[in-house]
C-alpha cells in the first residue's frame, strides 16, 4: 500500500476513533483523557497494533496540541487578573506547592531518578486538571457554590506557576551547565516579566494590532504568531508551551474572546492527539512495574489536595462542608501532568509509564473524591464539620451557602472564561490544563 494512502487511512481511523471515544466518555460521565491514553497504549509500541505510517505526523500534532493548550490558557486570563490572583491567593498557592510537589520529589529520589527527575515528578503530582475539575463541577451543579471561586483561584495560581516551572524544567532537562542554565532561566523569567509588563501597559495596542473582523485572518495571524513565538522560545530553552502562554496573556478583550472561540475546536482536536501520542510512546509492559509507586502517590496526593482545598476555603471563610468539597474537587490530575512527563522522559525513562498510571488513577478517583469526600467525612467524623450526630452544622463560616446548582453558571474571565453549556470556559476537557 502506498505510504500516503496508509497515512490517510491511519489518520482517519485515529480521528474517528477519538470522536467515538469522546462520545462514549460523555455518555458514562467520565473524562475522555484516560480513554485517549488507553487508546494510545493499545496502538503504540508494544500494543495490540502498531501505527507506523502516521507516527511522525501524530508527533507533530501532539506538539501543536501542547501549544494550543497553553495559548488558550493564556487567553483565559489577562495580565492584571494574574497579578491580582498572585496578590490574593499566594498563601494557598504556596501550601498547594509544598503539600503536593513534595511527595513527587521524594518518590523520584527514592526511585533513584536524581534531582532532575525529582523536579519533574514534583510537577506531575502538583498540578490539578482544570479540564476534569470543570466537568465535575458542572456535572455536580456546583458552579454557583461559594467554594467554587476558591477552587478556580488555586487553579489560576497553578497556571501562573507554570510560566516559571516549565522554563526551569526545560533548562534542567537540556543538561546545560550551571552558568548556561542560570542564564537560560534568567532569560525565561525576564521574558515572562517583560510580557506581563507590556500586557499590563500596552495590551490594548497589541490586541488592536492583531484584531481583525475576518475570522480567517484572525485565526491565521494568531496561530502564526503563536507558533513562531513558541519556536523562538524553545530555541532559547524557555519552553514552547510558555511562549504560547505568553502570547495568550498579551491578547485581551474582544480579540481574546474571538480567538478563544476560533481556537477551542482546534485545541480539543490536537489536545486529544497529544494524549494519544503520549500513550503511543509508552510501552504497556513498562506500566506494571510502576503501578505500586503510582498507587501510593495517588493516595497520598489525593489527601494532600483535600488538605489544600480545606486550607484555601478556610481562608475565604467557607464552612467546613464547603472546605471538603473544595478539597475533593482538586484531586484530579490530567493534562499538565502528561505534558511535564513528556518533557522529562529523556532524563527519567520510567516517568512516562508512571505518569500514565498516575493520571489514569486520579482521573478516575478525582470525580469520586469530589462527590464523596464531604459525605464520607460527615459519616465518619461529623465533629470535624461541627455537626453533632443528628444535629446541624455549627461554627464560624457555617453561614448560608449557595445550594449546588444555584447562582450564575459563569463567572468573570479572571475566574473562568467562557464555555459552552454552562461549563467554565477554557476549563473544559481536554482543553483546560
Amino acid at each position: 500500500m502506498h505510504d500516503t494512502t496508509r497515512l490517510l487511512i491511519e489518520l482517519g481511523a485515529i480521528i474517528l476513533g477519538l470522536g467515538i471515544i469522546g462520545r462514549f466518555a460523555g455518555r458514562i460521565g467520565l473524562s475522555a483523557i484516560p480513554l485517549y491514553l488507553l487508546a494510545g497504549l493499545a496502538f503504540g509500541h508494544g500494543g495490540l497494533f502498531e501505527l507506523s505510517a502516521s507516527e511522525e505526523f501524530v508527533a507533530i500534532g501532539a506538539e501543536i496540541g501542547v501549544i494550543l493548550l497553553l495559548l488558550l490558557l493564556g487567553l483565559e486570563y489577562s495580565a492584571s487578573e494574574l497579578v491580582d490572583n498572585l496578590r490574593t491567593q499566594y498563601p494557598s498557592g504556596a501550601v498547594d506547592f509544598l503539600l503536593n510537589a513534595t511527595p513527587g520529589a521524594v518518590a523520584a529520589l527514592v526511585l533513584g531518578w536524581g534531582p532532575v527527575g525529582a523536579v519533574a515528578l514534583a510537577g506531575v503530582t502538583w498540578i490539578s486538571s482544570s479540564g476534569v475539575i470543570a466537568k465535575v463541577l458542572t456535572d455536580l451543579g456546583r458552579l454557583g457554590n461559594r467554594e467554587t471561586p476558591v477552587i478556580l483561584g488555586v487553579l489560576v495560581m497553578e497556571d501562573l506557576a507554570m510560566a516559571v516551572y516549565l522554563p526551569l524544567l526545560t533548562t534542567l532537562v537540556a543538561g546545560v551547565g550551571l552558568a548556561s542554565g542560570s542564564i537560560s532561566l534568567m532569560v525565561a523569567l525576564g521574558t515572562v516579566g517583560l510580557v506581563l509588563y507590556v500586557a499590563l501597559r500596552h495590551g490594548r495596542l497589541i490586541s488592536k494590532a492583531v484584531s481583525s473582523d475576518n475570522p480567517e485572518l484572525l485565526l491565521l495571524v494568531v496561530l502564526g504568531l503563536t507558533v513562531l513565538i513558541a519556536g523562538i522560545a524553545q530555541q532559547l530553552h524557555v519552553s514552547a508551551a510558555v511562549g504560547a502562554f505568553l502570547v495568550g496573556i498579551a491578547l485581551s478583550g474582544e480579540v481574546a474572546e474571538n480567538a478563544h472561540r476560533l481556537f477551542a475546536p482546534l485545541r480539543d482536536l490536537f489536545a486529544a492527539v497529544f494524549f494519544v501520542f503520549f500513550g503511543l510512546s509508552t510501552d504497556p509492559e513498562n506500566i506494571p512495574p510502576v503501578l505500586v509507586p503510582a498507587l501510593i502517590l495517588a493516595v497520598i496526593t489525593s489527601v494532600t489536595k483535600v488538605v489544600t482545598g480545606w486550607y484555601a476555603a478556610r481562608r475565604a471563610g467557607i464552612s467546613p462542608k464547603g472546605r471538603l468539597r473544595a478539597g475533593g474537587a482538586l484531586v484530579a490530575r490530567g493534562e499538565f501532568s502528561i505534558v511535564i512527563a513528556g518533557l522529562a522522559a529523556g532524563v527519567a525513562t520510567q516517568i512516562r509509564p508512571l505518569a500514565t498510571a498516575y493520571v489514569l488513577l486520579l482521573v478516575i478517583i478525582g470525580p469520586l473524591a469530589a462527590r464523596w469526600t464531604e459525605p464520607l467525612v460527615r459519616a465518619v467524623r461529623p465533629q470535624l464539620l461541627g455537626v453533632p450526630a443528628g444535629g446541624t452544622e455549627k461554627g464560624p463560616g457555617a453561614g448560608p451557602e449557595k445550594e449546588p446548582g444555584t447562582g450564575p453558571d459563569t463567572v468573570s474571565r479572571a475566574d473562568s472564561p467562557s464555555a459552552p453549556e454552562g461549563t467554565p470556559e477554557g476549563l473544559q476537557s481536554p482543553g483546560g490544563r
